[in-house]
């Protein structure tokens, strides 16, 4: 039985790679509304959709790091925009690694992701805590 390894507080300021670019249609942002239960006419996206690529840098984040899935609770996210979302951008994330901490054998991880569209400029920003269950 393979015992959980704390997340290392070194990696606190370390940015990942960013995601492959994702392009955003109106058909995904339907999607996306339709799976989450929120009303949708075509516009902006909903307010949680950067999630969406938040996510695939996050997965990166922790395949990197050998971090299981399973130990993982979401804390919170927070969803800082610098304009609205719309079919036709094409977005990449950008996850830097904004504190660890341990907390009762439990690490307590934030992150921070940056979006930027094809042309670089900085479309939203987020932010996750994540609680890395240790071991039982």
């Amino acid at each position: 039985r393979l015992v959980p390894m704390p997340i290392d507080p070194s990696l606190v300021g370390r940015s990942f790679p960013p995601t492959r670019p994702y392009t955003v249609t109106e058909e995904r942002l339907r999607e996306f509304a339709a799976a989450t239960g929120t009303p949708y006419a075509a516009g902006p996206a909903p307010a949680t959709f950067p999630i969406v690529v938040a996510f695939e840098a996050m997965n990166a984040f922790l395949e990197a790091e050998a971090v299981e899935l399973a130990r993982i609770v979401h804390g919170e996210q927070r969803f800082r925009y610098r304009r609205p979302i719309v079919a036709g951008d094409v977005l990449t994330a950008t996850l830097t690694v904004s504190s660890v901490r341990q907390i009762g054998g439990n690490d307590i991880v934030a992150t921070a992701s940056e979006l930027r569209d094809a042309d670089g400029v900085l479309v939203c920003e987020t932010s996750a805590t994540l609680v890395h269950r240790g071991a039982a």
